[in-house]
């Protein structure tokens, strides 16, 4: 008689942490073009903003669809899909930018197309790694991707401005190629399967309103997330940074991508800090406390003029962020049953795309009103007072001390 396959192969996180640095180094590279190439072509910070606004459009109508997809179907096809259709994007721009257009609406309409695959995308891909490993090598797990996935942002940027400066082909080429290969390595993954029974019970629209109600139920799930959603809405400064390469720091698109990679250098230690030594106590209280640093890090990195100190800025911006994002991650992933991992992974995705791309359209619009500085500045602030509200609105999550402390009472059994 045959053996049984094993339910977790050893190759199978490794085999998803490089799917996961391939697709980000990608979308990084993508970004990187796509903002200075809109820059370059409508000098105006709004024209920034609306980037981040027409990638959240599509995210914000089909993320919560997408997990409910991600519960009923295999997440790994889903994903791998996913991926191609944001390589077929990248094949888009390869011809917008071999055209040399003037107008700046087709770019905006293949970021909407891209905005329908990372909706897609993110539940399918947040929701993976506890099917992937045994519940005691989680948290680990989460560590050790959060580590890969800065890496992936440290190189992405930097790859993206030289990529750039030889011309943006080489950048959207690069991006299409790579987003092929992490399809192809997402549907070789392994690993146990999601319960079966959650692929029955109930209307679509009754499953991703269980999604949400699970997430509002549950207040350090909600005060976690949402707490990102509103720190780097109002805090974030990345879709500002070719204003701050061309007219204020004065460095091209190289310099912007030295920038773009300098909060995933801060990130990337403290990530690799993590791998070997997770955070154990205290675990609310720090959560708050690295939010607040990410604020002050944003007025630094706001008020600088120089070069060199605004690197140290976003290095300390992104290791402040880094600590938050590990914890919000571990805390959901720790909380929610594997049931309705798709779903709550699909409202903290939707959450974090509104605090990316809408947060990009905010700084956009902020800064062409009152200007450049003053809108980083404000955000910076305003990140603070998030962080003073929400510790009084969340007390269970500002008291949480040990990451098992939110796990449910009752998990769900292993499926294979």
């Amino acid at each position: 008689m045959n053996s049984p396959r094993p339910l977790y192969r050893g190759r199978d996180l490794p085999l998803y942490l490089c799917t996961r640095v391939l697709a980000r180094v990608a979308t990084l590279v993508q970004s990187v073009a796509v903002g200075w190439q809109v820059y370059d072509l409508v000098r105006s910070p709004l024209a920034l903003g609306l980037v981040g606004l027409v990638e959240f459009a599509p995210m914000f109508l089909l993320t919560l669809p997408a997990g409910e997809l991600a519960d009923r179907f295999d997440p790994r096809r889903i994903l791998a899909l996913s991926l191609l259709l944001e390589a077929v994007t990248s094949g888009l721009l390869l011809l917008f930018a071999a055209t040399h257009p003037q107008r700046i609406w087709p770019l905006y309409a293949v970021l909407v197309l891209f905005g329908c695959a990372s909706g897609l995308a993110g539940p399918a891909g947040r929701s993976l790694a506890p099917f992937l490993v045994p519940p005691e090598r989680l948290a680990k797990a989460i560590a050790w991707s959060s580590s890969v996935a800065q890496v992936a942002v440290i190189a992405g940027p930097a790859v993206g401005g030289y990529a750039y400066a030889l011309g943006p082909a080489v950048a959207y080429g690069g991006a299409l190629v790579a987003l092929v290969l992490a399809a192809a390595g997402t549907m070789l993954l392994g690993g146990r399967r999601p319960p079966r029974e959650a692929a029955v019970l109930g209307s679509r629209l009754a499953r991703v309103r269980e999604g949400v109600r699970f997430v509002r139920s549950r207040p350090v799930v909600l005060g976690a997330i949402s707490l990102d959603l509103f720190a780097v809405l109002l805090g974030g400064a990345t879709a500002l940074l070719p204003i701050y390469a061309r007219d204020i720091l004065h460095i091209g698109p190289t310099g912007l991508g030295v920038l773009r990679s300098a909060p995933a250098l801060g990130a990337a230690a403290v990530a690799l800090y993590l791998v070997g030594r997770p955070l154990q106590r205290h675990i609310g209280s720090v959560l708050f406390a690295t939010v607040a640093v990410f604020g002050v890090a944003t007025i630094v990195f706001g008020l600088s003029s120089d070069f060199a100190l605004s690197l140290i800025a976003l290095v300390v911006l992104g290791a402040s962020d880094q600590v938050s994002v590990y914890i919000r991650t571990a805390l959901v992933q720790f909380a929610t049953p594997d049931a309705v991992r798709g779903r709550v992974s699909a409202v903290s995705t939707l959450f974090i795309s509104s605090s990316n791309e809408l947060g990009e359209f905010e700084s956009g619009v902020t800064a062409a009103l009152f200007g450049t500085v003053q809108a980083v500045v404000v955000g910076g602030v305003g990140t603070l007072l998030v962080v003073a509200l929400w510790m009084r609105l969340f007390p269970p999550l500002r008291n949480v001390d040990r990451m098992a402390d939110v796990a449910p009472a009752e998990s769900s059994a292993p499926q294979r």
